[in-house]
């Protein structure tokens, strides 16, 4: 089964995140949530800046616990950090009229990390926004991510070719 590698464009968003992180003020408007899963827990890093307003919020759900408890800054971002710090990334496709990603063919797994990204930008003095969403899948290494995709079989939900572009999920565009 082939899969898509995602650590260059990983190593790319990891760079416009972290420069939105520190330097908010370069963006003419943003619309940023992430939400990472390890290990059970959840950690979610939303902002936004739209007409001049910034409205942002942190939060995670440790794991085994039953409601989320907001969480700062640093520490959401933190966790983008560490996602982002793996070594290799593949992509989840969500096919038209499914309900869910899972419901692709392989079920989301909790030994592996995963990360759900909605970013669309304008960085000031650019004419356009740019925007993708995507749904990502962290591994050590090649080897794990060519392992994960073994698992998945013929029926995979993990993308195989880039760029990819469906109705709910796509790169940069």
């Amino acid at each position: 089964m082939t899969v898509a590698l995602y650590a260059d464009y990983i190593a790319d968003l990891r760079d416009i995140i972290a420069e939105l992180d520190g330097h908010p003020e370069r963006f003419q408007t943003y619309s940023l949530h992430v939400a990472v899963t390890a290990a059970g827990s959840l950690i979610v890093y939303e902002t936004k800046r739209r007409r001049g307003q910034i409205d942002s919020i942190y939060y995670g759900r440790p794991a085994g616990a039953q409601s989320n408890r907001q969480v700062s800054q640093a520490t959401a971002f933190a966790a983008i950090e560490r996602f982002f710090g793996l070594g290799q990334f593949v992509a989840l496709k969500a096919e038209a009229g499914s309900q869910d990603v899972g419901a692709t063919g392989l079920a989301v797994q909790a030994d592996y990390p995963y990360c759900a990204v909605n970013f669309t930008y304008r960085k000031k003095g650019q004419p356009d926004t740019r925007s993708m969403m995507m749904i990502f899948i962290g591994f050590n290494d090649d080897a794990d991510a060519f392992s994960y995709a073994a698992m998945a079989g013929t029926a995979s939900p993990l993308v195989s070719e880039r760029p990819h572009r469906s109705e709910r999920l796509f790169e940069w565009k």
